[in-house]
């Protein structure tokens, strides 16, 4: 089988047409640079930041037609943008309209055309000492995204595995209603068990207890619930499942600020909120849309995680950029919120994600787990931080 070069690759992308149907995307210059490796094809396209939604089908074609050039295995693309003077302010001042609005408060969840958690409302949300607590649960730790498609589920699985490593008691809830995706991420199947008193044994596998609508409702099953539904099984999975003792509750978030965010925000005492981006401006645009929302409800921001931060070659070990790289590290400095990390693109994490052996337990001394657990330990430190004594002193971690 001869390899594929780059020069097939852009000759296969010049049959797909740019915005607005004008033109092709290579010879429009919206192409970055390809990266081969493995016969997997890595590459980005440039368009207007505000266009991202409406052109993602562009970004399918591209792919669609590289999958198709014989020999590839794979392709990964995503869409970026030039930096604009006015992205990064515009949408973190879009909400600060609504008190103006007429609007309902409905207890944590959200309607179409109503406004709330505004500044006007704020003092309705209850603080976090106010929030009734889960028995045994030391913290509760969100991790969430603006926008789907930036690995949060991956990094969330891997965060909580690296506090675990790290020697602390850990569980994770996974709060994607529409599209839970813990129990194939930790290989775990059945159903969990009812015991005494309405309460539910969660699940467990590689030592953290683990609760996830995928284990209640067939894969195949569509969600169609609207917010009161959402708040009820999302506090239910909270408070009636039998955590026992633990130091930590990762609570994996669906992408967005809609209404399992809400809920969790406002009817949670979360210790504090992880955001996970990856470098390019598209995707830092819809992160500051949660940090605004954890904001304004009064959650600390622990920090900011650059997920795909870079790519190293297998074969040669070389880095490459492929999507841009820092500007997750930028947006924490301008935000003033503390920087956890960069986790690179690999091929591995990939791999063991759909396996369902994430790679801080399948390959506990790698570099990339290296990574997970330097994170988890800044995220604790942060924990400790906001929580003062209540949070557990993890041990010192040496790597050798």
């Amino acid at each position: 089988m001869t390899d594929v070069t780059k020069e097939q690759v852009l000759d296969k992308l010049r049959g797909v047409r740019g915005p607005d149907m004008d033109g092709n995307i290579v010879d429009m210059g919206l192409v970055s640079d390809v990266f081969i490796s493995d016969s997997k094809v890595y590459f980005s396209i440039t368009v207007p930041a505000e266009r991202a939604r409406e052109l993602d089908p562009l970004r399918a074609a591209a792919e669609r037609v590289v999958k198709d050039i014989p020999g590839v295995k794979g392709a990964m693309v995503a869409l970026t943008a030039d930096k604009k003077g006015t992205s990064s302010s515009a949408p973190v001042q879009r909400p600060a309209a609504a008190p103006s609005q007429p609007g309902h408060s409905h207890a944590g969840h959200s309607h179409a055309g109503h406004s709330h958690a505004t500044a006007a409302a704020a003092p309705r949300t209850p603080t976090a000492a106010a929030k009734a607590g889960i028995p045994g649960v030391g913290a509760i730790i969100a991790v969430a995204s603006g926008k789907g498609g930036v690995g949060k589920s991956t990094t969330s699985v891997n965060l909580a595995l690296a506090l675990k490593a790290n020697g602390l008691r850990v569980g994770i809830l996974d709060a994607d209603i529409y599209g839970p995706s813990m129990p194939r991420l930790l290989k775990i199947a059945g159903r969990p068990q009812q015991i005494e008193g309405r309460m539910i044994r969660p699940m467990e596998n590689y030592g953290i207890k683990v609760m996830s609508m995928g284990f209640l409702v067939d894969e195949e099953v569509a969600m169609i619930w609207r917010g009161p539904m959402i708040q009820s099984a999302l506090l239910q999975m909270l408070r009636e499942v039998a955590w026992g003792d633990l130091d930590v509750l990762v609570v994996d978030m669906p992408p967005g600020t809609g209404d399992a965010q809400l809920t969790m925000a406002q009817q949670v005492p979360l210790a504090g909120a992880v955001i996970v981006s990856t470098p390019q401006d598209l995707a830092l645009i819809d992160a500051r849309k949660g940090l605004a929302m954890f904001r304004k409800v009064e959650v600390p921001v622990l920090g900011i995680i650059e997920n795909m931060s870079y790519f190293i070659a297998p074969d040669t070990g070389n880095r490459y950029d492929i999507f841009g790289h820092g500007g997750a590290r930028k947006e924490a400095e301008r935000i003033g919120v503390p920087f956890l990390g960069e986790v690179p693109l690999t091929i591995g994490i990939r791999e063991t994600s759909d396996s369902g052996t994430p790679v801080v337990v399948s390959e506990p001394d790698s570099e990339i787990t290296r990574v997970y657990r330097e994170v988890a330990r800044k995220v604790w430190d942060q924990v400790a931080a906001h929580q003062g004594d209540k949070a557990r002193t993890m041990p010192n971690i040496v790597f050798e």
